[in-house]
């Protein structure tokens, strides 16, 4: 047996240990060979033999935000405000997910902002919960949901604006082909969503002015 398969045969083991219910990563090549079957080629011709692994390889980093919970991400918050009380904000994080209508990427660009009341977060960790979310099987309503409902439920802010611009290939590489539109999600609680004044500088700031 080669080393590629001991591995394997270990990963499998861990995979089942952690969800007994999960197929084996024998069963998911198994069902990618099926699909490609199902295209019209060949799965044991020389440029497909190994296509199953490497597809099965790429969905553990297309869905990895299944293995992670955002709130424990939060959860480590710094109390050292010195009175600082005004909006957070990054901008232009990159943004990759796939649609669960399809299983095509969604390509875009998410923006965040809070209000903090005693605490704030590592700001690497707004982004890694975007992450996070993006990384399972979305639509984008509910992802901009999810993101905000996160960072209220742990940091408890005085409010949190989310902004989300995407293209999705479900719409530009099949059926209406419609390559230039873009979807955008907001999510406003708090503060943003209470002070239109509040609303207005989140997305004057997302221009850059």
């Amino acid at each position: 047996m080669d080393m590629n398969s001991v591995v394997d045969d270990v990963l499998e083991n861990i995979e089942k240990s952690d969800n007994p219910n999960r197929p084996s990563r024998k069963e998911a090549e198994a069902a990618v060979r099926t699909l490609i079957s199902w295209a019209g080629d060949d799965p044991a011709r020389e440029g497909l033999i190994e296509t199953p692994k490497r597809v099965v390889k790429a969905y553990e980093e297309f869905f990895a935000g299944y293995e992670e919970d955002p709130d424990l991400v939060l959860g480590k918050t710094f109390e050292e405000v010195e009175g600082y009380d005004d909006m957070v904000m990054l901008r232009d994080i990159d943004l990759e997910s796939h649609c669960e209508h399809h299983m095509v990427a969604i390509l875009g660009k998410a923006h965040i902002a809070y209000v903090p009341t005693s605490k704030v977060v590592g700001i690497s960790k707004l982004a890694r919960v975007i992450e996070i979310y993006a990384k399972r099987l979305q639509t984008q309503e509910t992802m901009t949901a999810q993101v905000a409902d996160s960072i209220n439920r742990v940091l408890a802010p005085k409010g949190v604006a989310i902004l989300i611009e995407a293209k999705h290939q479900c719409m530009t590489t099949r059926g209406i082909k419609k390559p230039d539109v873009a979807t955008i999600t907001t999510q406003f609680t708090g503060v943003f969503k209470e002070d239109p004044n509040m609303e207005r500088r989140f997305l004057s700031m997302i221009r850059g002015y």
